[in-house]
């Protein structure tokens, strides 16, 4: 009864906060090319089968996946989690990346074993620049750049990180974050803007028109790749800071102190929103169909694709890592199954067959997917290494990419005293640069930095950058 009361009473709530219905710049094209482009999506759904409807929905990570099998069993994405590499290999070459990202493209389009030719699209955590190669321009993470209160700095952000992913041939970033943190116990607080929403909402939409661009701009420019906003809903907000918690708030506050950044994402065109691990009122996102479909895809008039966050489908109640139709029923269009993927395609398709998955549920989210393809203009770009900006070394963290980010650093840096006024220093003093963190750029990195954690670097792995010891 409370879930149906919430359904009746949200148009009214959503209003009470300014939350209105949007449509996305880049769907919302003249009327001819958005019909067209859901003719062409009819037509090739028509033709596909159901294990190449399900191969659509999965999404493996590199390590755990071959080109081959992306081509039998037709994969729709790939992924590098944090600190996942070509060939397990940290040093790996920008060439290195782009091989790869041409390897796993052309598998998908192979059409030799009756596949549809839809090209895959590969997706990183590039959450503070494409933080997980060697050289690779670095930003300070959002709970700096919240400090900076610029948001037209995250527009400049998030075109110096587009580029710079564009070389390596990947066509999709898992940021921006839109946590809102309201408890700093939480342990990705730093991943968070602010615990002000406005602030939130400021930054997001800008982000996400310097990622993909504005308009048609993410499908004719080559600059230009997929952004996620992420994690829907609540993520910043659970009881205690637990992490993957339990987020305790009647609707119209959780979207009000949680769902304003979703709100300037979608308007600038954001293409996928990125499911979280935490429960909302104790039932876990990943499977909350009132909020992926009834609210983000219904009443905040999002028509990209719901991604799953890595293996969270296995902590709805009554699933696990390798089949969960509850997820894919609530809305969750693509599953991210990193390890266990093969066995949860096959489970889906026996889902699919027995009408436990309804068909038109499996259509609706593999035509989000096309949908978001044909956008990003993944059947005309070609083969990575066939783009404009594919290995070309120089832009990755070449000078105005590093002046960007030296300009975050000075925005986002927050004195808290000036005893005696220290502050400026003196040419001629003499400064004791003490701690395990003075000579060490991998502790000014944090998290998400080249490793999943940032730990396990050497200075060495950061060619051209300097710790506060070596400060010139």
């Amino acid at each position: 009864m409370l879930k149906k009361k919430w359904s009746q009473t949200l148009s009214s709530l959503v209003k009470s906060i300014a939350l209105v219905a949007v449509v996305s710049p880049v769907a919302a094209l003249a009327d001819e090319s958005a019909q067209a482009i859901e003719s062409r999506i009819t037509a090739i759904i028509e033709k596909m089968t159901v294990e190449q409807k399900v191969g659509q929905m999965v999404q493996p990570e590199i390590q755990e996946i071959s080109y081959a099998e992306v081509k039998q069993f037709h994969i729709g994405s790939v992924l590098n989690g944090g600190g996942s590499f070509p060939d397990e290999e940290k040093n790996s070459s920008i060439n290195d990346w782009l091989e790869m990202a041409d390897q796993y493209y052309n598998a998908s389009i192979d059409t030799s074993n009756g596949g549809t030719g839809i090209p895959v699209i590969w997706g990183t955590d590039a959450v503070h620049g494409h933080n997980n190669v060697i050289g690779a321009t670095l930003f300070p993470h959002n709970i700096g750049l919240g400090a900076a209160n610029d948001p037209q700095l995250m527009r400049k952000i998030g075109e110096v990180t587009a580029r710079e992913v564009a070389v390596t041939g990947i066509d999709w970033v898992f940021a921006p974050t839109v946590a809102v943190v309201k408890d700093n116990r939480w342990g990705r607080s730093y991943e968070g803007y602010s615990d002000d929403a406005a602030i939130i909402r400021s930054y997001a939409g800008e982000i996400v028109s310097g990622v993909q661009g504005a308009g048609n701009e993410l499908r004719s420019n080559d600059q230009k790749v997929i952004a996620t906003a992420k994690h829907f809903i609540g993520d910043g907000g659970t009881f205690g800071g637990v992490d993957q918690g339990n987020t305790v708030l009647p609707l119209d506050e959780l979207l009000e102190k949680h769902g304003q950044g979703y709100i300037s994402a979608i308007d600038a065109g954001v293409q996928t929103v990125m499911a979280s691990f935490n429960s909302w009122n104790g039932e876990k996102l990943h499977g909350q169909q009132f909020l992926l479909t009834d609210v983000l895809k219904g009443q905040m008039g999002f028509d990209g694709f719901v991604i799953g966050d890595w293996n969270g489908h296995g902590q709805v109640e009554g699933c696990d890592d390798e089949q969960c139709a509850q997820s894919i029923i609530a809305g969750v269009d693509m599953i991210m199954v990193p390890q266990s993927w093969l066995p949860f395609l096959k489970n889906t398709i026996t889902q699919v067959k027995s009408g436990e998955i309804p068909m038109a549920r499996i259509d609706d989210a593999v035509r989000r997917i096309l949908r978001v393809k044909i956008r990003a203009g993944m059947f005309e770009k070609g083969a990575p290494s066939t783009r404009e900006l594919a290995g070309k070394t120089e832009i990755i963290g070449s000078a105005a990419h590093r002046a960007v980010a030296r300009e975050a650093v000075r925005k986002s840096l927050v004195l808290l005293k000036n005893k005696n006024q220290l502050l400026p220093l003196k040419g001629a003093q003499h400064v004791v640069v003490a701690g395990d963190g003075a000579d060490n750029i991998g502790k000014q990195n944090g998290g998400w930095t080249i490793t999943w954690q940032g730990t396990e670097n050497e200075n060495s792995d950061f060619p051209g950058a300097t710790s506060i010891y070596c400060w010139p």
